[in-house]
Formats: C-alpha cells, sequence, structure tokens
C-alpha cells in the first residue's frame, strides 16, 4: 500500500500542473464538490503544505542561510521588490479593479513556491541556494507581506495588516517550524524517510484542493464575466511571472553569479506561493461577511487561482528551456 502511494506522489510531482489543472477543471464543471474548501479549511490545508515543506528542511539548510548571506540577502531582495512592483504597474498598465489590483498584487507579495525547488534541481541550478531563498522568504514572510500588500494596495483596499501578520504566523511559520523540528529529531528513522516520500505527493494534492475550492466559489463571476475576465487575468499573470523570471536572471546577471544560481535566482523569484496568496485573498479580502455586501470581492482570488496553476506550468517550461539550452551547447562544442 506504501509503495502505491510513493509511485502516487512521485506522479503528483512530476505532473503538479496536469493535475492542478484537471482539479479546476472539475471544479468549474461540478462547484458544488468542492465548496467546503473555504475560510479556516483553506488555512489548514495551506498548513499542510507548509507542514511538507518543514520536514524537508535540516540543520544544513539554515546553516545555508548564515554561510551564504550576502547571496540570500541579494535573493531575498529581489524577490520581495521585483514582483510587488511588477504587479502593482501591471494592475495600472491593465487598468485592473481594485479588486484584481489587491489579488495580483498579494501574488507578488509572498514568499517564493515551495516548487521552486524542484524547478531549480530538474535545470541543473544551485538547489540549496534555492532552498535558502524560499527558507528566508517563507520565515520573513510574517512582516514583509502584510507590509507590502497595505503599502501597495492599501489605498484601493482595506487591508488588515496584522491581521494578515498572524494568519501568515499560524498557518506557515508554525507548520514549518512543527516540520523542521520533527525532520531533526526522527530523520533517522527508517518509517520517517518512508513519510517524506509522500510528502510532496501530498503538497501537490493539498494545493489542488485550495484551487478547486477558489475555482468553486468564482465559478459565478467567471460566467458573469465571460472569457474576458478569464483572458485578462491570465494575460497579466503571464506577464508577471514571465517578467520576474527575466528580471531575477537579470538581477543575477548583475551580481555575477554562476549559472547554475542565476537560474536558481530567476526561478525563485518568478515562482510565488500563489497558495498562501489564494488562502489569504479568501480570508481578509473576499471573506463571507465581505461578500455578503460586496460579492465583486471574490475576483480578489482568480488572480491567485489562476497563478497557482500557471506557475507550476511556466516553471516546468522553463526548467526544460534551460536543459535544452545546456544541451545545444554542448553540441554546438562537440561539433568544434
Amino acid at each position: 500500500m506504501f509503495k502505491l502511494l510513493q509511485i502516487i506522489s512521485r506522479w503528483l510531482a512530476s505532473y503538479t500542473s496536469v493535475f492542478v489543472i484537471a482539479v479546476a477543471v472539475v471544479a468549474f464543471f461540478v462547484p458544488d464538490v468542492f465548496l467546503w474548501i473555504k475560510g479556516d479549511v483553506s488555512s489548514v490545508i495551506l498548513g499542510i503544505i507548509m507542514l511538507t515543506m518543514g520536514l524537508t528542511l535540516t540543520t544544513n539548510d539554515f546553516k545555508i542561510l548564515f554561510s551564504r548571506p550576502l547571496d540570500i540577502f541579494i535573493g531575498a531582495c529581489a524577490q520581495f521588490t521585483i514582483m510587488p512592483l511588477l504587479a502593482y504597474t501591471l494592475s495600472h498598465v491593465f487598468g485592473l479593479n481594485p479588486y484584481l489590483t489587491a489579488g495580483i498584487i498579494l501574488v507578488g507579495c509572498c514568499p517564493g513556491g515551495v516548487s521552486s525547488n524542484i524547478m531549480s534541481f530538474l535545470c541543473k541550478g544551485d538547489v540549496a541556494f534555492s532552498v535558502g531563498m524560499t527558507t528566508a522568504s517563507t520565515l520573513l514572510a510574517p512582516i514583509v507581506t502584510p507590509l507590502l500588500v497595505l503599502w501597495l494596495a492599501g489605498t484601493q483596499i482595506q487591508v488588515d495588516a496584522l491581521g494578515m501578520f498572524c494568519n501568515i504566523l499560524l498557518v506557515t511559520i508554525l507548520p514549518v517550524s512543527i516540520g523542521f523540528a520533527c525532520n531533526v529529531l526522527l530523520g533517522n528513522k527508517p518509517v520517517f524517510k518512508d513519510l517524506q516520500s509522500v510528502m510532496p505527493g501530498i503538497s501537490v494534492f493539498c494545493l489542488g484542493l485550495i484551487v478547486s475550492g477558489v475555482v468553486s466559489s468564482v465559478k459565478p463571476q467567471l460566467v458573469e464575466n465571460g472569457i474576458q475576465l478569464f483572458l485578462l487575468v491570465m494575460v497579466v499573470v503571464f506577464c508577471h511571472n514571465t517578467l520576474g523570471y527575466c528580471l531575477g536572471y537579470g538581477v543575477g546577471t548583475l551580481c555575477g553569479f554562476s549559472k547554475p544560481k542565476k537560474r536558481t535566482i530567476s526561478i525563485e523569484v518568478g515562482m510565488q506561493n500563489a497558495g498562501m496568496a489564494t488562502v489569504l485573498a479568501t480570508s481578509f479580502f473576499a471573506n463571507p461577511d465581505i461578500l455578503a455586501h460586496t460579492p465583486k470581492a471574490i475576483l480578489c482570488v482568480v488572480p491567485c487561482a489562476v497563478s497557482c496553476a500557471y506557475h507550476s506550468i511556466s516553471g516546468t517550461v522553463l526548467a526544460g528551456i534551460f536543459l535544452k539550452y545546456d544541451r545545444f551547447v554542448e553540441r554546438k562544442n562537440q561539433k568544434q
């Protein structure tokens, strides 16, 4: 039975984007099945995702934060400046309404996505640097994310920065800390190692649940506004994500990073923890109390949900492009 779970976990980790898109489609056509995924339930599911991240962290990962402080500092600064400012700029360029603006800004202000570590590994990036950047941005998120959202979106929509701070602590830092502690105390036990092997699949499954819950909630707005809304959000998410990759790579080039490190900072900057953004959006911008008198507030979660699926797809594509470039250079050198 456990072998089967491991096989399923490996499949989910390899085909994250396929799975997330599939459940999103199911949720759109059969929304009633997923309407229970909202509010505190979404927070618990995100907590499980962050727990799986914590279970992969070791003391060596935290040593990286102190042994490479300048690299991590540059990465964190790029993470929390490029993506938030891109989101703010794009919201004005495309003339987004306040709710869509808040959603894309929230995505931009969140830390790096957990799956970015996998993408860095696939494209032969600096995995240790990737883990260090993800860890640092996640630890900074309770303070930096609410302040950035308040600064960039506070004039268009009410932002509960203190509540967001507490929520991020509860559903991210606490689970990550518990997972890390378990890994330190139980990491050498064979049973625990078996449990770790299925964590990637559990994380992807939980991400799928969060996306499906959002899609089921926003279906009325998507139907009401037609394909134009989806295409608009898709274009904004594409520009946000792609420019993040490009500017992240540019920062690495300006700082004289090696090729693996440039690839890693590109992926870390471009890929956001859109699952966290989705949960924060439903908790603070589109909760039941707000939706009771402002139904259109549900639009806040649309950019977050689209980003959840799209970032997984684009990260996989970018990793593939990097590898194809390596093979092209290798063949070129062989001919010479």
